[in-house]
């Protein structure tokens, strides 16, 4: 492929990705910085195995760094109050684990973050797919519940 192909791919992809942003809600948003630490962390565990110090260490600061200065950060204590909190702590202690991944070059530990990570992405994922309720207005008729989709409490 010559450089100037891949520089218009590079573009594209640039492209797309801001055009995804854009548009993407909040919640959208935190599911992509999980995704970006999901991807970070596979790959520096590949290196990791193959024995590619520094390309490992570039890849899992990549993750520290999306779970540091994206996730983190974007936590609204205020608004969020314990559960901001607990998140917090959480992304403390996966950013510790993967330091210590890091130094010791320990597969075991990425695996525990990955599955954290994994969890809160579905998490988070299930609460951005959600259809949201819209109320009927006032005397019309409810309609029929769509017996496709999941509910809570009543079917």
């Amino acid at each position: 492929m010559s450089v100037g192909v891949q520089r218009a791919l590079s573009a594209y992809g640039k492209q797309g990705l801001e055009a995804t942003i854009e548009s993407a809600s909040p919640g959208q948003l935190v599911v992509m910085l999980y995704d970006g630490a999901i991807k970070a962390i596979h790959l520096g565990k590949l290196h990791m195995l193959n024995g590619e110090i520094a390309e490992k260490g570039a890849s899992i600061s990549k993750a520290i760094a999306i779970i540091d200065e994206g996730l983190r950060i974007s936590l609204d204590k205020e608004q969020g109050g314990e559960l901001a909190e607990n998140l917090e702590a959480l992304y403390f202690y996966m950013t510790g684990k993967l330091f210590e991944a890091n130094l010791d070059n320990n597969p075991d530990l990425l695996d525990h973050v990955l599955e954290l990570l994994t969890d809160l992405k579905e998490a988070w994922e299930s609460i951005t797919a959600a259809p949201v309720p819209v109320a009927p207005e006032a005397g019309a008729a409810a309609p029929a519940p769509d017996r496709g989709t999941l509910s809570y409490g009543r079917a």
